[in-house]
């Protein structure tokens, strides 16, 4: 009976640990973004961020992202760069061009690691609404969006809803946005 009682307990032991890091697994773009891995690592891994990779490479951005951080990125998702006029993300990652992508790219980004929670947070204590230096120097601004949907707007009035909420890295988190968001 001992030797049973023993068993369970490792089994639920090891149940335990495989649910912590299932929890801490989140899919994006049909694959697992793992919370040891850093921002590039994750992201590369992710088919609906292929844009927004190829952009960061192009912009020398890769090792800024890998560094210890943490850092925020609230990262548009293939469809938001689709959706720009055409020819625009073409233009954007030719070399002549990687001071403007690298300032569209650091403006969506903001130092420290802003989960979902916390975030919300700050849009009560702000009454509605939440502003957010990014790494470009320029203004974010957040405001809910319903119950459980937070929407951030940048320097033009554009606006992007957060589709996926607090994918982990071990250098901050990423937001999903369905918009690519300009500085003024």
């Amino acid at each position: 009976m001992k030797k049973q009682i023993k068993t369970l307990a490792l089994i639920l032991a090891g149940m335990a640990a495989s649910t912590m890091v299932n929890a801490q697994t989140v899919m994006v773009g049909g694959e697992a973004m793992y919370a040891q891995k850093n921002i590039v690592e994750n992201a590369v891994n992710s088919k609906d961020h292929t844009t927004l990779v190829a952009a960061v490479k192009a912009a020398g951005l890769v090792d800024a992202l890998m560094g210890d951080g943490p850092l925020t990125v609230f990262a548009p998702v293939n469809s938001a760069f689709d959706a720009l006029p055409k020819g625009t993300v073409a233009t954007l990652l030719k070399p002549e061009n990687k001071d403007m992508l690298s300032s569209i790219l650091t403006y969506h980004v903001v130092a420290g690691k802003i989960d979902a929670e916390e975030l919300m947070k700050m849009i009560k204590k702000g009454k509605g609404m939440a502003t957010m230096k990014t790494l470009s120097g320029a203004t974010l601004t957040f405001k809910m969006n319903g119950e459980h949907n937070v929407m951030v707007i940048d320097e033009k009035g554009g606006a992007a809803n957060i589709s996926v909420y607090d994918v982990y890295q071990s250098n901050g988190v990423i937001h999903s946005i369905d918009k690519v968001l300009l500085p003024s």
